[in-house]
């Protein structure tokens, strides 16, 4: 299997600071912040974006983690997962701008089912999708408001996220 690295440590770490000023500059109260991480890369990347945030404005958005797993309508037809704990932010989501943050945008059914979970916790001003890549392929009208990098993928190919937190690595990789 083929495998080409697609962005670096230094790429990524380029990346998650031009999203978190995007995200700054689409929402400049950034007390009214809150992110929200997807499992299990998506909630390292909401971590380092908080701080990127805090170095630009001084205010570092409160961070939780949003499980989809039980909110998935595709639960039958792929391996089975174990659910993370959801931890919503200090000080909840209601009448904050939520910034929904994943590593990959796919078929855009983890997002799908991350806005169906985001209504338990409660009531957003606004929801916004921040993700490092977003390789297209979408199954549904679902695209993100911040994009670190727009890989065009075919269906055979598989982007891998590597990041310290979790892999002890740091890259992303298409593999053929």
């Amino acid at each position: 299997m083929a495998s080409d690295l697609v962005l670096s440590e230094s790429d990524i770490q380029r990346t998650t600071k031009r999203i978190a000023h995007e995200i700054v500059e689409g929402s400049p109260d950034a007390s009214s912040l809150v992110l929200l991480g997807i499992p299990t890369r998506g909630a390292v990347l909401a971590e380092r974006l908080a701080g990127h945030i805090d170095d630009i404005t001084g205010v570092r958005p409160p961070v939780g983690v949003l499980d989809t797993t039980l909110y998935r309508d595709d639960l039958d037809q792929s391996p089975l997962r174990a659910p993370h704990e959801t931890t919503e932010p200090e000080g909840g989501i209601d009448d904050r701008v939520v910034v929904l943050v994943d590593d990959v945008l796919f078929s855009g059914r983890t997002v799908r089912a991350a806005l169906d979970a985001l209504v338990d916790l409660g009531r957003p001003r606004a929801v916004r999708l921040a993700v490092l890549v977003d390789r297209g392929h979408r199954e549904l009208p679902i695209r993100a408001d911040y994009v670190g990098k727009n890989l065009p993928s075919n269906l055979g190919e598989h982007i891998y996220v590597r990041l310290h937190e979790v892999d002890d690595t740091e890259g992303v990789d298409v593999s053929r």
